[in-house]
């Protein structure tokens, strides 16, 4: 019998990250949902929760890159999405 048993191990930490990543994933795409309905149905601004949303995603991005475990695919694919939401931002600026 062991006098000391282990609390904690690397599948304890491997399904709590994991179930932080479906937390956050619901939250997001739980605040895009709430900002479409209010676009679409209240047609209000809501700013403030695409901020959530983009803070979040920030926060999470600027961790990891204090951690180094970005590569070099990721940095194309950000630079590429924000273009690309700069281009549909304008497209949407000239539209109105």
């Amino acid at each position: 019998m062991i006098a000391n048993p282990v609390m904690r191990d690397e599948r304890t930490e491997s399904v709590e990250n994991a179930s932080y990543r479906w937390a956050y994933l619901l939250l997001s795409y739980g605040l895009l949902m709430c900002v479409m309905y209010r676009a679409f149905v209240i047609h209000e601004t809501s700013w403030d929760l695409i901020m959530l949303v983009i803070v979040g995603g920030g926060v999470a991005s600027l961790y990891q890159a204090s951690q180094q475990v970005l590569n070099q695919k990721w940095r194309i694919m950000t630079i590429a999405a924000v273009v690309i939401a700069v281009l549909v931002g304008a497209v949407i600026a000239v539209a109105h």
